[in-house]
């Protein structure tokens, strides 16, 4: 074991500047036998620490450190029973760990050094507990018995087994010497080992003689012994009788540790409390002259007036919000402090809501600039500009009294709901009047009746009256005879939304700004205390915008426009409760004028709500969609109506057809509404609109071309399938492409149709004649051979073509000409395209006889009895002269 130690104090904790103390040889009790050493050491440095190691042999000679506990760390010491030797022990740090001894000897030794260590280095409060562990061992020495017990005791498995052993270098030296001492060692080695026997023989007995004669000196040596055991056992008890005192002193020393300590915290707690007293006062302190202005001193009526007051409130809300510890909020000081901020704020609260209602009414009852002679709405641009310099001190108001608050909103909103309500049913009702004006429509005047008078305080134009067409076309500097009533209509829809949309927006804007709806109060401007009247004003409400639109839309930056809440939603809802119904009713009033007013309506809305896209949350983007939808459904409905129209078209079967009055409807329409959609982004529902009215087109013309009497059938089908060709031709609908090219297939079919059916065969014998030649060639005679046929021979032919002389076959054309032009409607102008087609059929089928009586009758110098350039003057005579 001396070794092993020797081995551990070398290897392990020496490098580290640490000193074993004690070590025991153990094994994990219950487990497989796994060979370990609990090691307490010392440091040398100082302060020393006490630590307990667990080691292993990881090798023949190497040994590592497993698990390491300071001695701080050990709660508990159990000896297991302490009348009986039990190898077992348990050692408690932060769980219990049982350990096996490999000897009671050494288990008692490695307890009783941890006894020491704790009594030497650990303070009284920190020593663990010894239970189970005999009394003797927690003494200042350990018996002779127990140390030689443990000095004595073989180390397991590490004792060497073997009876040999290497000489030394010494001993190889001394071996030597001796055999050459005597040099018939190697020779007689019986007589050498004689030799050795002698020699030991003397040295024994020199041996015994010299034990014998030191026994004495042994005796005296032990008394020796025995008596410095006395005096450390003497000395022991001393130390310990020190280190009694010591605890006492170290005790002591501790309980004036904690309470030095306790001081310190109470200093720094009573120069905590003195700061955070002083800063609640002057956190609550208000100076008077904001006392003042909020009581009675500050005008708000003036711009300084408001000015004193805004810097008051703010400071009054940073006084109230201002946190005050638990403790210190039970202080009367601290008490009353608070009671005047909270009279302060009530009474200003009070004061600032009567003023801001008398505005409110005051301002309800009024009325906007207006500009007269013309569709026009009155502006509020004063009204904003004199309540913005208050839109610090409502959002004071909303934060302080949030009752007094809701109150004055809610008088905003019915005060000046009574006022827009007039003036958008003024508006509307002059858009009305300019609708069915002196030239509005006298047609309309029978069906469509203004539904009131207008109001007095409405908008007038020149000398008291209504303005009249010619006043807004002014505006657009034409006359009222340059536009038509669709036109009317267009401009004065246009300008009714380019009024609505800024009238809007500038009070959205207003209350978004004034009541804080739609952003944080937190972001609203604070610059009120540190400027002057215009800092306070704002670059929005400068000099120079107040005669413009001060909350356009266009003086607005893209990306400073936000989403509004639901809050600002409501209160626009409430503001202009009218405007969605005034709308919706005057788009009925605009469709019973004129049903294609919807087309314009949905264009024109359609654009206003994607123009709106940026701000698809506020109110007038909700009230342009709800209109859009009733739009479009007028303008589904005037659709369908015109395809049902055409489905019921019935034509007078005593006159000829001509062009469909669908057709020409949709002529009209179509022109127009290209105009209208020009850039549109509702194209879309107009392409869809298109392709119902081309199809219920083909079918009318389809239907009416078979139930016409008086006009052939494939006149009324190429007619007005020219027609419509020309129209989509002109107009260039991409997505009517297919049904263009339709229609010309059509109309270039039925004009064939019509040609081949009116003409016939002009010289019917000599076709006839003809056809049986062709008969004969496909029963197998060859041509050349025809003309010696009885019935085909060279007589016969010449007796057939003096039947058609040129004046018969002219007289004949004369006479198709006559019927043609009968035929035809005048309006389509298409008889010189007909009477073309014609002429070409009568050249084609010409051609086809000299063709015959080339082939068949080849040197018979035969031919008919007019030339081709005869029938083109025949053809072109007759032209001329119809």
């Amino acid at each position: 074991m001396t070794a092993i130690r020797h081995t551990l104090q070398r290897d392990v904790f020496l490098p580290h500047d640490e000193r074993l103390i004690a070590v025991v040889h153990v094994t994990k009790a219950g487990k497989k036998k796994k060979v370990s050493f609990l090691c307490v050491v010392v440091t040398t440095d100082q302060p020393a620490q006490v630590s307990i190691h667990k080691v292993k042999k990881v090798d023949k000679d190497n040994y590592k450190k497993r698990q390491s506990w300071l001695l701080s760390e050990l709660k508990i010491v159990d000896g297991k029973a302490p009348d009986v030797d039990v190898p077992d022990f348990d050692l408690h740090f932060e769980k219990a760990y049982k350990w096996l001894a490999s000897n009671v000897a050494e288990k008692n030794s490695f307890i009783a050094s941890l006894w020491k260590l704790t009594q030497r280095y650990l303070k009284q409060l920190n020593k663990p507990d010894f239970i189970n562990v005999k009394p003797s061992l927690m003494e200042e020495f350990v018996s002779l018995e127990d140390q030689s017990r443990v000095l004595s005791q073989p180390e397991d498995g590490l004792s060497s087994s073997d009876d040999y052993q290497a000489l030394s270098p010494r001993e190889e030296k001394d071996l030597e010497r001796m055999m050459n001492e005597c040099e018939f060692a190697i020779g007689n080695a019986e007589a050498f080992v004689e030799q050795l026997a002698n020699d030991l023989s003397v040295l024994d007995g020199a041996n015994i003689h010299s034990i014998i004669e030191s026994q004495q000196e042994v005796a005296r040596l032990m008394h020796v012994l025995d008596e410095g055991l006395r005096e450390v056992g003497s000395l022991e008890e001393s130390l310990d009788n020190y280190d009694k005192k010591l605890e006492g002193v170290r005790v002591h020393m501790e309980i004036m540790e904690q309470k030095d300590s306790m001081i310190q915290i109470q200093s720094q707690n009573h120069a905590k409390l003195t700061k955070e007293l002083k800063d609640a006062m002057k956190k609550l302190d208000i100076p008077h002259q904001y006392q003042m202005a909020l009581l009675d001193r500050g005008d708000l009526g003036s711009p300084k007036g408001i000015m004193e007051c805004t810097s008051a409130a703010e400071c009054l809300q940073e006084k109230m919000e201002t946190k005050v510890h638990t403790g210190l909020s039970k202080m009367r000081a601290i008490t009353d402090q608070q009671e005047l901020l909270t009279n302060l704020q009530e009474k200003f609260a009070q004061r600032l809501a009567t003023h801001l209602n008398s505005m409110f009414i005051q301002q309800g009852m009024g009325m906007g600039e207006t500009g007269s002679g013309r569709i026009a709405l009155p502006k509020h641009h004063s009204f904003h500009r004199d309540l913005i310099p208050y839109s610090e001190l409502i959002q004071w108001l909303k934060k302080a009294d949030n009752t007094s608050f809701k109150k004055l909103s809610k008088i905003y909103t019915e005060s000046l709901h009574r006022l827009y309500e007039r003036e958008l049913a003024d508006f509307f009702e002059i858009a009305r009047q300019a609708l069915i004006g002196p030239k509005g429509g006298k047609a309309a005047e029978g069906k469509v009746k203004p539904d009131r008078k207008i109001s007095d305080a409405g908008i007038r134009g020149p000398k008291g009256k209504v303005p009249t067409m010619h006043d807004l076309v002014t505006t657009f500097k034409g006359g009222e005879s340059d536009l038509s009533d669709h036109q009317r209509f267009d401009m004065v829809f246009t300008s009714m939304l380019n009024e609505i949309e800024p009238m809007c927006q500038a009070e959205q804007d207003f209350c978004s700004k004034f009541f804080g709806l739609g952003v944080e109060p937190d972001l609203l401007p604070t610059q009120v205390a540190q400027g002057n009247s215009q800092d306070f004003l704002g670059e929005e409400f400068s000099a120079t915008e107040m005669d413009g639109n001060l909350f356009s839309a266009k003086n607005k930056k893209p990306e400073e426009t936000k989403q509004v809440k639901s809050e600002l939603r409501a209160v626009m809802s409430d503001l202009f409760g009218s405007l969605e119904t005034e709308m919706k009713n005057f788009t009925v009033f605009a469709e019973r004028v004129d049903n294609f007013n919807s087309v314009y309506m949905l264009v024109r809305i359609g654009h206003q709500v994607l123009s709106q896209s940026s701000q698809a949350g506020s109110y007038l983007s909700m009230v342009l969609a709800n209109c859009l939808v009733e739009v479009k459904r007028n303008f589904d409905k005037y659709i369908d109506n015109m395809v049902r129209s055409m489905e019921e078209t019935r034509m007078s079967k005593k006159q000829k057809c001509g062009i469909l009055p669908f057709v020409k409807e949709f002529e009209k329409v179509a022109e127009e509404a290209e105009m209208v959609f020009k850039g549109s982004e509702r194209r879309g529902d107009l392409d869809k609109a298109y392709t119902k009215l081309v199809s219920a087109q083909f079918k009318g013309i389809h239907r009416i071309a078979l139930e016409h009497q008086k006009t052939p059938r494939d006149v009324v089908m190429f007619e007005n399938f020219h027609h419509l060709h020309a129209v989509l031709y002109r107009l260039k609908i991409t997505v009517l492409e297919n049904e263009r090219k339709e229609a010309k297939q059509k109309y270039t079919e039925h004009l064939q149709l019509y040609v081949q059916e009116s003409l016939g065969r002009p010289m019917d014998k000599l076709n006839s004649f003809f056809e049986g030649v062709q008969t004969l060639v496909a029963q197998g005679v060859k041509e050349e051979e025809v003309g010696y046929q009885m019935a085909f021979n060279k007589q016969e032919l010449r007796k057939v073509i003096q039947q058609y002389p040129g004046k018969e076959v002219k007289k004949g054309l004369d006479g198709l000409c006559k019927k043609v032009e009968k035929t035809l409607c005048e309006e389509e102008n298409l008889f010189q395209v007909t009477w073309r087609s014609f002429q070409e059929e009568f050249i084609r089928q010409y051609k086809q006889i000299e063709g015959l009586i080339a082939r068949c009758y080849p040197g018979a110098n035969v031919k008919l009895e007019f030339s081709i350039n005869e029938v083109l003057q025949y053809f072109s005579e007759i032209a001329q002269s119809h």
